[in-house]
């Protein structure tokens, strides 16, 4: 069965492009507007089992690459569609995050933060499993992470409050 995007590669790699772009926004507003954020992290108290600061570059940006396309392999079934709507809407959470954390050292909203974070995964997942179950499965690493992360910031906020 074939949809109505793949007869237009130059397209489909057009969205791909946009998706892309549209997570490294995502990425981009955390790492901009925030600075010394290695610092930071360094100077709270963190449980024994927090990773040290150069690992989150990695991960994060294998996680990126992994959302945009999962975004894409959607958009390339239902074109733009309200099946896109968890999707953006995570992202814009994602994008959220890092300027509470870090640039507001507001640990304790960020907690709340990340928790709807992670609840917009979840939709996003519920949603995508729909309509491509590989958009999907490249989801599950980020809301693992996600899922990690919340139980970092949540430790980290209680040792530092």
């Amino acid at each position: 069965m074939s949809t109505w995007t793949e007869h237009r590669p130059v397209r489909s790699a057009a969205v791909l492009a946009i998706n892309l772009a549209a997570v490294a926004a995502a990425a981009l507003i955390g790492a901009l507007g925030v600075q010394g954020t290695t610092e930071q992290y360094a100077e709270l108290q963190q449980p024994d089992w927090a990773p040290p600061s150069w690992l989150f570059g990695p991960v994060w940006t294998v996680l990126y690459v992994m959302i945009a396309v999962s975004g894409w392999l959607v958009w390339r079934k239902t074109g733009w569609s309200e099946q896109l709507v968890p999707y953006a809407v995570q992202l814009v959470l994602n994008a959220i995050w890092t300027p509470l954390f870090f640039g507001a050292n507001a640990t304790g909203l960020a907690l709340v933060e990340i928790v709807l974070l992670w609840a917009a995964i979840a939709w996003t997942v519920i949603t995508f499993r729909r309509v491509s179950r590989p958009a999907t499965w490249l989801l599950a690493p980020y809301w693992a992470w996600v899922t990690f992360a919340a139980a970092l910031n949540g430790s980290i906020w209680w040792l530092n409050r």
